[in-house]
């Protein structure tokens, strides 16, 4: 019976050092299949590759938050107009409220973009640009990519 309660302990730690390999062998060879879980009929739709191209700031996302926007406003002229109100220029919103937000501090910030490239050009040997027309065309073309 001795002999037996001697034998316990090392025998438990055996088995559980045992344990302990096997489950980090299983661990690092099922890497592959956790990176490949859901990957068919469970793919998420932000996963999807078809719907990706409809990531926020690709033209089919604008596209289609313009279309949204465009109905929204298109209804709230119905509702105005069924209360015999002055119905609004739906494409004269939809510009407006997707026009770029630029506030002082973005406004400060491509000014010193611009200067820093006149400074630039100045050591090229080229004319420096008009900076409050250059801020102008660098807001416009944030406008474009929005």
């Amino acid at each position: 019976m001795d002999s037996i309660q001697n034998l316990f302990g090392p025998v438990l730690w055996i088995v559980v050092g045992l344990s302990l390999v096997a489950a980090l062998y299983a661990l690092v060879s099922s890497r592959k299949q956790w990176e490949e879980y859901g990957r068919d009929r469970l793919v998420m739709d932000r996963d999807d590759p078809a719907t990706r191209r409809h990531l926020a700031g690709s033209p089919a996302s604008v596209s289609e938050r313009d279309d949204e926007i465009r109905d929204l406003l298109e209804a709230r002229n119905e509702r105005r107009r069924r209360r015999g109100e002055a119905l609004v220029d739906v494409e004269a919103e939809l510009r407006r409220l997707t026009a770029p937000q630029i506030d002082d501090d973005v406004r400060a910030e491509i000014r010193d973009l611009v200067v820093a490239r006149n400074h630039r050009r100045a050591r090229a040997g080229k004319p420096p640009l008009d900076v409050d027309a250059e801020i102008e065309r660098e807001i416009a073309q944030l406008g474009e990519l929005a």
